[in-house]
């Protein structure tokens, strides 16, 4: 049986191997954020129009619209995008706004900075209105931190009970 002060000594390693990984995580993203976007219609617009939004990304991210029927169009000149600082004054809320939208068409917002990209993907039709979103990390470093964060956690906790009983 483990005394206490065995108990109290690995329980303290597996809090600081657990705080080393949380450096890691910080130093390998930096300080960022991103979050997924979620695309709607507009029913309060005069027009058909559809709205992205996304409640969270630092730094700030660039934002795309595309369009299936219309692959290539820049649709710079029929969108707005604002970026309106969270309450806690480091990430930003995205909000993005499209308009003059066609029924039947797939439509794609993108969001992406150094670290993320994501995009959420609309499809309207005269019945129906079809959503999907993904995202993709783009910084392999801040990837790698996660996985190797990840694997050294899993790995060394479970072996905790063992320490102590030494």
């Amino acid at each position: 049986m483990a005394s206490l002060g065995q108990i109290l000594f690995w329980s303290i390693i597996s809090i600081i191997i657990i705080l080393a990984g949380a450096i890691a995580l910080i130093i390998g993203f930096g300080i960022s954020a991103f979050s997924m976007p979620e695309v709607n219609v507009d029913y309060n617009a005069s027009s058909e129009t559809l709205r992205c939004e996304a409640p969270r990304w630092f730094p700030q991210p660039t934002v795309v619209w595309a369009s299936q029927v219309d692959q290539g169009a820049n649709f710079s000149e029929v969108s707005n995008t604002s970026f309106e600082l969270n309450s806690e004054n480091v990430t930003m809320k995205v909000v993005s706004v499209l308009y003059n939208v066609t029924i039947n068409n797939t439509y794609s917002c993108m969001i992406e900075n150094d670290i993320a990209k994501a995009t959420g993907d609309i499809k309207v039709t005269e019945s129906e209105i079809k959503r999907r979103s993904h995202l993709q990390l783009l910084n392999s470093k801040a990837s790698l931190c996660v996985s190797s964060f990840f694997a050294i956690s899993w790995a060394l906790l479970p072996l905790s009970p063992y320490l102590m009983l030494k």
